[in-house]
């Protein structure tokens, strides 16, 4: 089964890292040009499908051939990889905030970043921490990623046998905690986990059944002129809606009236993100589903001058560890600093610059690799 690596996901994945550095150090006039300020689903789950689709193309081979298990759980050893990077980013926050905690401005950041109780009590909050059961705002994706991964074979599994059973389980366990709006619980702390594992595993699966597709040489959805235009007739009233107040107004008065008078349930007309609820679900595979049809997008991925957002894709995970931790301290140095215009390009700028250099150096030490092994 040859397969060349497709350079959309690259592309796509290294603008959605960049968004995410930006969307995390808020206040900043740049963040008004992120996706989120286009539709009403964010870089966040770009990056989960997308995450997904990788995981169907690098790990899907071992369960479309004969086989035993070891080859099949080699998802489990990326699982002990993104744990270890998640520790360690979790840790390095903890050192920057213990050192600099006298400020007042990074101790109200401390408690609403959810930091604070560690550096109060470390037992047993460091334990919740390893356990990932307690998680620092801006840095909690990572935690459900690893969830993610550990189910990835049993995922795999099925969808080479039952693709379509595995869609609709899917669907059907999301909609189910999105009723009840359920997540997993957080400890020491009495919280939940804001990334929902049971509500964002369907992108996950979605991206997963791509991905398999993609490495057999076919798709997973096939193109149809009419869901095309659909797609984008969606996408461009989801613009609309979030960029004009009057429609987001009357638009969010008809969600709320369906939900009050006609009964339909919260996680059909509202938006949270931890729940991923459907506006936000259907605009991201909508989104997914008109550019993967859209032709120019191979080109523009192939062109020399999308390498460098190609090449943050590839190495997406020492990217998205050190652009949390960048984020991290462009957020402090803003909180201790008088506000500015330029001091936020600056913090921006540079934080983009120095992703950019760890991928390039990353580039630089890895070894020659398959076209479909997984990206970092």
């Amino acid at each position: 089964m040859q397969h060349r690596r497709d350079h959309r996901i690259d592309l796509l994945r290294g603008l959605a890292l960049a968004m995410i550095f930006v969307n995390h150090v808020p206040g900043t006039i740049w963040e008004n040009l992120t996706s989120r300020n286009f539709g009403f689903s964010d870089a966040a789950e770009g990056f989960v499908l997308m995450s997904g689709i990788a995981t169907g193309l690098a790990f899907g081979p071992a369960f479309l051939r004969p086989g035993g298990w070891a080859d099949r759980l080699r998802p489990w050893r990326r699982a002990r990889v993104l744990w270890a990077v998640h520790v360690a980013v979790c840790v390095a926050i903890l050192t920057a905030f213990a050192l600099t905690q006298g400020h007042p401005a990074v101790a109200a950041m401390s408690e609403a970043r959810n930091i604070a109780p560690v550096l109060d009590a470390p037992w047993p909050y460091l334990a919740g921490v390893a356990l990932l059961s307690h998680q620092f705002a801006y840095a909690d994706i990572l935690p459900l990623y690893v969830l993610l991964m550990l189910a990835a074979p049993g995922l795999l599994a099925l969808a080479v046998r039952w693709p379509r059973a595995l869609m609709a389980g899917s669907l059907a366990l999301w909609l189910t905690v999105g009723l009840a709006r359920q997540t997993l619980p957080t400890w020491p702390g009495p919280n939940g986990w804001f990334f929902n594992p049971m509500a964002w595993q369907v992108l996950f699966v979605a991206g997963i059944l791509t991905g398999l597709a993609l490495r057999q040489g076919r798709r997973w959805l096939p193109v149809r002129p009419w869901a095309v235009r659909a797609s984008w007739v969606f996408l461009a009233v989801a613009a609309v809606w979030v960029q004009v107040p009057a429609v987001a107004a009357a638009g969010g008065h008809l969600l709320w009236m369906a939900h009050e008078y006609l009964g339909a349930p919260a996680v059909l007309t509202a938006f949270d993100k931890g729940h991923l609820f459907l506006p936000r679900l259907l605009h991201i595979l909508a989104l997914a589903y008109a550019l993967s049809a859209w032709p120019a997008l191979h080109r523009l991925a192939a062109h020399p001058r999308a390498e460098t957002l190609t090449m943050l894709g590839r190495h997406s995970l020492p990217v998205f560890a050190f652009g949390t931790l960048l984020a991290y301290g462009a957020q402090v140095t803003k909180a201790v600093l008088p506000p500015s215009v330029w001091l936020d390009s600056a913090l921006i700028a540079a934080g983009l610059a120095a992703l950019v250099w760890v991928a390039r150096w990353r580039e630089g030490q890895a070894r020659p690799r398959r076209a479909v092994a997984p990206a970092e």
